[in-house]
């Protein structure tokens, strides 16, 4: 049974800029009730702040940081969670290539504290170590307990998302669910979506939502988490 603390419910998804069944892809993320939802492949071209806050709504949650300055990562609250300060970071571009990076929220519930992050790593894997690397370093400085959702474009062997994990609680593993791939949704064998968190953390339960639903949504699966955050 865990312990005392602050529960806190976490969606990590890829939405794929939208471009596929958009109100399959607001009916997932009601369902599954989220405090917070972090997004790749969010808004992040012309309008995007009115995009951004469109995809909010209808998810039934506030904008908290990210759009165009994070390059599409997007980090979403629901109003029991308030942003108290928040930051965008790109990484380093290589000609040719799409732009990565990550948001980040120093958020308030219930008197209990957290970072949260997000980001999407490149499809390159030459690209990939040093964007993994640039991520883990604003993680390791953050002084609060930490919960960061990703697309890291590889699989859990990789060196990018070994540079990612180290330190925190992998949640598909802590849960004994690492078989549950992410991606694609039309033929899913691949875990390149990760939610993980600070070990000050306890992990109460972990999700793949594969519906047929899902299925329509999006072409990754969303990673759905529960958590309890040390108490304030």
């Amino acid at each position: 049974m865990p312990g005392p603390g602050v529960p806190l419910r976490v969606v990590s998804y890829n939405v794929h800029s939208q471009r596929d069944d958009t109100a399959a892809l607001a009916e997932v993320v009601r369902e599954a009730a989220p405090d917070v939802v972090i997004v790749q492949e969010g808004p992040r071209r012309f309008r995007w702040r009115q995009k951004c806050a469109s995809l909010a709504d209808s998810f039934g949650l506030v904008v908290a940081a990210g759009g165009l300055p994070s390059l599409g990562n997007l980090l979403l609250t629901s109003l029991r969670v308030r942003a108290v300060a928040t930051r965008c970071q790109r990484y380093p571009l290589t000609p040719g290539r799409h732009l990565r990076g990550a948001a980040y929220a120093e958020c308030l519930v219930a008197g209990s504290r957290f970072l949260l992050a997000g980001s999407h790593l490149s499809t390159d894997p030459a690209e990939r170590p040093a964007q993994a690397a640039a991520l883990k370093r604003e993680l390791t400085a953050a002084t609060l307990p930490v919960v960061a959702g990703a697309d890291l474009n590889e699989e859990p062997d990789g060196p990018a998302w070994r540079t990612v994990a180290e330190g925190l609680t992998d949640t598909a593993v802590a849960a004994d669910r690492a078989d549950r791939h992410t991606f694609p949704c039309a033929n899913p064998r691949r875990r390149i979506d990760a939610l993980f968190v600070d070990p000050r953390i306890t992990l109460v339960d972990y999700d793949v939502v594969d519906t047929p639903r899902t299925r329509r949504a999006s072409d990754h699966f969303p990673v759905l988490v529960d958590l309890l955050l040390p108490a304030g």
